[in-house]
């Protein structure tokens, strides 16, 4: 294991609350000097969405939506001072698409906001944060982001 992170994987779902999910993970990518990779998930039809049990996260529906929440995010993240940043764009629910960003990456941090943990849905389903936390190979920081 290193002491220091070299690639962070960070998502984001547009949200206010995930820009700072965002906002913390290029705040550390800044100080190990690490690559900084925004990824977002995104459902490819209704249907797909709509097979989702989980409202924990915000339904982005196509990969142009997607894209628009990665350029944000991108933008966001540069005001902290990391100078390497990617995005990855996925199609699937959230889970699937950091654990697949993650295993691409060969990440070794993926930061995570916890909308969702707290919730009865959450308890009873599963939120993304408990569910990145418990297949994730990397560390996994889960950032308040929502009370």
């Amino acid at each position: 294991m290193s002491e220091t992170y070299e690639k962070i994987v960070v998502g984001t779902d547009g949200s206010k609350s995930s820009l700072l999910a965002v906002e913390r993970a290029a705040k550390i990518a800044a100080a190990f000097d690490a690559t900084l990779i925004v990824g977002v998930a995104f459902y490819e039809s209704k249907e797909d969405a709509s097979k989702t049990l989980r409202q924990d996260s915000v339904t982005v529906l196509g990969d142009e939506v997607a894209k628009e929440n990665l350029a944000a995010a991108a933008a966001h993240a540069k005001q902290f001072g990391v100078s390497k940043i990617e995005t990855a764009v996925r199609p699937g629910t959230p889970v699937q698409a950091l654990m697949s960003i993650v295993t691409d990456n060969n990440a070794d941090l993926l930061v995570v906001g916890n909308r969702g943990i707290n919730s009865l849905t959450g308890r009873l389903l599963g939120s993304v944060p408990a569910d990145v936390a418990r297949q994730s190979d990397c560390d996994v920081m889960i950032v308040h982001t929502v009370n």
